[in-house]
C-alpha cells in the first residue's frame, strides 16, 4: 500500500497510507531505524456502541497537505456511524515531536459521547524483542522503550468536552493527559495485540508489558448537538526519559497549538524563499511543483544522506527497502534542489559523499544513513577475477552534480575543502577506469542495477563527471590536471561515437560488451537511459543522433493504452502486469517520462513548442495521490501506484523538468523579443 504522506524534520519522519495508518517510524535517521516496521499504528473511533478503525472500507477520505507546508489535511467521514473527522498533523520542524489534531463531527446534528483511540505497534530499533510500554500515572501518559530509543504518547481534549476528572491537569483551556490506556502483549501466544481490547469501547488499565508489546490509549469527548470536539495527541521521541519528558513538558506549557502552527509557519517560510514564478504553469503542475520540493525534503537526512524511498512494503517482497542513499539518486536530487535555489541541503549531501569515498575515489553501490556500507547485491568477481561492485555513474554523477552547484552557488570556502578530498580522487578514478583501446569506461553495473557493461548512461555520466572534474582543476589553476580529464572525457565521446552508435538502426545502443575474442556484443534495446548522452552535456540535446534515440524512445516505448507515458526499456519485468509489450513495453515511470518532457522542453524553438512538454508535466500532476505524492511507477491500466512510495528521484526529476521548461520558455521569449 503507497505511503500517502510523509511528515517529517530531518531526523525523524513518519509516513502513512492511504486508509491514514501510521506504518513506518524513523529514528534518528531519515531512513534508519525504522521503529514501526510496516505494521500499522491503528486509529479507531466509538460512537454509540459503534466501533470503526481507519482501515475500515466504510470511511470516505480525502487526505492531502494544507497548501505550501508539511501539515496534513485530511478528511474522514463513516457515515454508517455518523461521524466525522478532521486531522491535521506534522512532526515539528525542530523538536522531534508528532502532533495530531482531530476535530469530531456528528454530521446528524445530534449529541455523542465518542471516543479516540490510538494504538501503538512498535518494533523498536527494528524488532520487538525487548520492548518495554507502561503508564505513567504523574504525566497520565504511556511510554514505550528500548535501549536509547523513548517514545512518549500523550494528548488533551477541551476542557470543558471532556470527562470530569478531579485530578486531571490544564492548561490552554485543555484537560491533559490519555483517559484510557492498556500495554500488552501481541505476536506471541496468538495475541494480537491491545487494538482488539478498544473495540468495546473501554480499555484494560493494563499499566505494563515487556518483550513483544503494543499499547493503546483513548480519549473520550462529549460532542454538543451541531459542534465540533477537539482530541490533541502527540508522540515525543528522544534517547533518554528526561528528553522526552522535556518535550512533553513544553508542549504542555505552551499548547500542543504553537507547534502545529509553527510547523506551518516554517515550511511556508523554507518553500517561499526559493519560489520561482510558477504563473506561466497550470495550477496542478505549479502546486505539484511546491509539493515535490516538501516532499523531498522529508526523505532527507540530517547528516546529509538522500534517501531513496522510505515505504516498507516493498520489504514485503525482497526483505529489503529502498531507504538506504544510492549515490546516483543523491547527486541527481541534490542537482534539482541546486535548480531550485536551496544550498544547504546539497552541501551535506555532497559532504556526506566524502565521508564514505572510498580511498581508490569511487563510491559503492549504497550507503545507509548513517554513512555505513548497505546491503548489496553487486559481486566482487565475474568469471572468478575481481572486479568492481560498482556502477560508475554513481561516482561521476556526485562530481557532475557537484560543479552544477558550484557553478550555481560560488561557495568557494565550501569548496575548498573538498578539491582535494573528493573531487580530485573521483576524477582520477573516472579518468584511469577507462579501457586504453577503446577510450570508453570500464564496465560496470547498470543505473538499473541489472545487466554489467558499458551503458550509454553510464558513457554519458562519466563525461559530465570528469568534464567537471576538469572545470574544478581549471578553477583552481591545476591546468595540467584539468587537461588530463578533458583528455579523457574526449576519448569518451570518440568511443561513443565509434561502438555505441548503430549506423544500421540510426540511434545508440544501451549497452556493449567485448567478448573474450575481442569482438563487440550490441544490446539494441531501447532504454530511456540512453538520455544519459545529453542530459550531462556530452552530446547537445538537439544533435541528429540524440533526435534520432529520442524518437525511437518515444516511439517504442510509449505505453499505449489509456494511461500513457513512458517504460524505462522494452519487455521491462519490474512490477511486470502485461505481457503485451507491443502496447506496454513496461510500466510507465514518472521519470522516465518526465525525461521526455525535459527533452521536449530544450529542443523547442518557440512558445508554442512548449506544449507537448507541458503536456507531460501535467500527466504527471494528474497521475499523484490527492496529497501530491508520486510513486515509482504506475499500472498502465488503472493508474494505480506501483512499487515504492513516495520516490525521490521521481520528486526530483518534477522539479529539473519544470525549472527547465520555465529556463526554456523565459529564452524563447526573449528570442522572439529580440527577433520583433
Amino acid at each position: 500500500m503507497p505511503r500517502n504522506l510523509a511528515l517529517g524534520n530531518g531526523n525523524m519522519l513518519v509516513a502513512f497510507d492511504q486508509t491514514h495508518q501510521i506504518r513506518d517510524l524513523y529514528y534518528p535517521h531519515v531512513g534508519q531505524s525504522n521503529h514501526a516496521l510496516g505494521h500499522p499504528f491503528r486509529v479507531g473511533v466509538w460512537v454509540d456502541d459503534q466501533f470503526r478503525w481507519l482501515d475500515d472500507p466504510g470511511w470516505q477520505r480525502d487526505v492531502r497537505y494544507q497548501p505550501q507546508t508539511l501539515v496534513s489535511d485530511a478528511a474522514l467521514v463513516h457515515p454508517d456511524v455518523d461521524v466525522a473527522l478532521t486531522a491535521a498533523e506534522a512532526v515539528d520542524f525542530h523538536e522531534n515531536l508528532l502532533l495530531r489534531r482531530f476535530d469530531v463531527r456528528i454530521p446528524s446534528g445530534k449529541a455523542r459521547e465518542v471516543r479516540l483511540f490510538f494504538h501503538h505497534d512498535f518494533h523498536i530499533n527494528q524488532n520487538e524483542v525487548g520492548d518495554t510500554a507502561y503508564y505513567e500515572p504523574e504525566r497520565r501518559a504511556v511510554f514505550h522503550y528500548k535501549g536509547n530509543n523513548w517514545f512518549m504518547i500523550n494528548g488533551a481534549v477541551a476542557a470543558n468536552q471532556a470527562p470530569f476528572a478531579p485530578d486531571q491537569e490544564t492548561s490552554h483551556g485543555l484537560a491533559l493527559g490519555v483517559h484510557q490506556w492498556a500495554c500488552g502483549l501481541k505476536e506471541i501466544h496468538n495475541l494480537q495485540g491491545t487494538w482488539r481490547d478498544a473495540e468495546d469501547g473501554v480499555l484494560s488499565g493494563n499499566d505494563v508489558a515487556h518483550g513483544s508489546v503494543d499499547s493503546t490509549v483513548g480519549f473520550t469527548v462529549h460532542v454538543p448537538p451541531g459542534e465540533t470536539a477537539r482530541v490533541w495527541y502527540w508522540m515525543a521521541i528522544a534517547p533518554t526519559f528526561e528528553g522526552v519528558v522535556r518535550i512533553n513538558r513544553s508542549v504542555r506549557v505552551r499548547g500542543p497549538e504553537f507547534y502545529l502552527e509553527r510547523t506551518a509557519a516554517f515550511w511556508q517560510l523554507w518553500l517561499n524563499s526559493h519560489l520561482p514564478d510558477l504563473s506561466p504553469l497550470p495550477e496542478a503542475v505549479a502546486r505539484e511543483y511546491e509539493r515535490s520540493l516538501l516532499v523531498i525534503r522529508t526523505q532527507i537526512d540530517q547528516e546529509g544522506a538522500i534517501l531513496a524511498a522510505n515505504d516498507s512494503d516493498i520489504s514485503s517482497a525482497v526483505r529489503d527497502t529502498y531507504s538506504y542513499m544510492w549515490p546516483r539518486d543523491g547527486a541527481l536530487v541534490a542537482n534539482a534542489l541546486t535548480r531550485a535555489g536551496y544550498n544547504d541541503l546539497p552541501r551535506a549531501f555532497y559532504q556526506f559523499c566524502q565521508r564514505v569515498l572510498t580511498r581508490q575515489g569511487y563510491l559503492l553501490h549504497k550507503y545507509n544513513p548513517d554513512g555505513s556500507l548497505a546491503s548489496s547485491w553487486h559481486p566482487w568477481t565475474r568469471s572468478g577475477v575481481k572486479t568492481l561492485p560498482i556502477q560508475e555513474d554513481e561516482t561521476a554523477l556526485v562530481l557532475w552534480s557537484l560543479w552544477e552547484h558550484f557553478a550555481r552557488f560560488g561557495d568557494v570556502y565550501f569548496i575548498k575543502p573538498l578539491y582535494r578530498a573528493l573531487i580530485c580522487p573521483m576524477a582520477d578514478f573516472l579518468a584511469d577506469y577507462i579501457d586504453a583501446d577503446t577510450g570508453l569506461p570500464l564496465p560496470s553495473y547498470d543505473l538499473w542495477e541489472e545487466r554489467y557493461g558499458i551503458l550509454g548512461w553510464t558513457v554519458g555520466a562519466t563525461w559530465g563527471g570528469l568534464t567537471a572534474g576538469a572545470n574544478f582543476a581549471q578553477a583552481f589553476g591545476e591546468t595540467e590536471r584539468a587537461e588530463k580529464y578533458r583528455q579523457a572525457a574526449e576519448t569518451i565521446k570518440q568511443g561513443t561515437d565509434q561502438t555505441l552508435w548503430l549506423e544500421g538502426e540510426q540511434r545508440f545502443a544501451r549497452m556493449v560488451n567485448r567478448t573474450a575474442s575481442d569482438e563487440w556484443e550490441i544490446d539494441p534495446v531501447i532504454d530511456a537511459s540512453l538520455v544519459g548522452l545529453w542530459q550531462f552535456g556530452m552530446y547537445a540535446p538537439d544533435d541528429p543522433k540524440i533526435v534520432a534515440t529520442m524518437g525511437a524512445i518515444k516511439d517504442r516505448l510509449w505505453v499505449n493504452t489509456s494511461v500513457g507515458g513512458i517504460a524505462r526499456y522494452e519487455d521491462d519485468h519490474y512490477h511486470q502486469v502485461s505481457d503485451a509489450i507491443e502496447d506496454v513495453p513496461g510500466n510507465p515511470w514518472f521519470i522516465t517520462t518526465l525525461w521526455l518532457a525535459e527533452w521536449l522542453a530544450l529542443t523547442a524553438k518557440n512558445i508554442d513548442d512548449l506544449d507537448p512538454s507541458l503536456d507531460l508535466l501535467n500527466w504527471v500532476a494528474e497521475r499523484a495521490l490527492n496529497s501530491g505524492i508520486l510513486a515509482e511507477q504506475v499500472h498502465p491500466y488503472t493508474n494505480a501506484p506501483l512499487s515504492v512510495s513516495p520516490l525521490t528521484w521521481s520528486h526530483a526529476a518534477f522539479v529539473s523538468t519544470v525549472q527547465t521548461w520555465l529556463a526554456r520558455r523565459k529564452a524563447l521569449g526573449l528570442n522572439q523579443l529580440q527577433g520583433s
